[in-house]
């Protein structure tokens, strides 16, 4: 798979927005891989509940708290996306200052609008 986005705080809950996000990606034909609490499987979308060391990480899409976010900073680094998407209640900019020292684009806005504006 190229071109991943990785979903990061990806839940089974229909009512959540990393669902609805997963959901999204699928059906515009993007590839997603997805961390959470819990494992689950969402449109077949496999939700892991460890950090693995997926390959061609395009975008993370975070849905976690700026603390919850704290855990993840080196393992997002680590995978060396090309930019990291901060969702409305994700902002962070401890978290955006670490991505740009890295050469890691961050954007603060929502991958639902995004998708739904072909803005992608």
């Amino acid at each position: 798979m190229k071109n991943v986005t990785l979903v990061l705080g990806a839940s089974t809950n229909p009512n959540k927005y990393s669902n609805i996000a997963i959901k999204r990606l699928v059906d515009k034909q993007i590839p997603v891989a997805a961390i959470g609490i819990k494992k689950g499987t969402v449109l077949g979308v496999v939700i892991d509940d460890e950090k693995k060391e997926y390959k061609n990480i395009d975008t993370v899409t975070l849905y976690l708290n700026p603390k919850r976010q704290e855990e993840y900073y080196n393992y997002i680094i680590s995978l060396k996306p090309r930019r990291v998407i901060f969702n409305p209640g994700a902002e962070n900019m401890e978290f955006v200052k670490l991505l740009k020292d890295n050469n890691i684009e961050s954007e603060i806005a929502c991958t639902l609008v995004m998708l739904s504006t072909n803005q992608y």
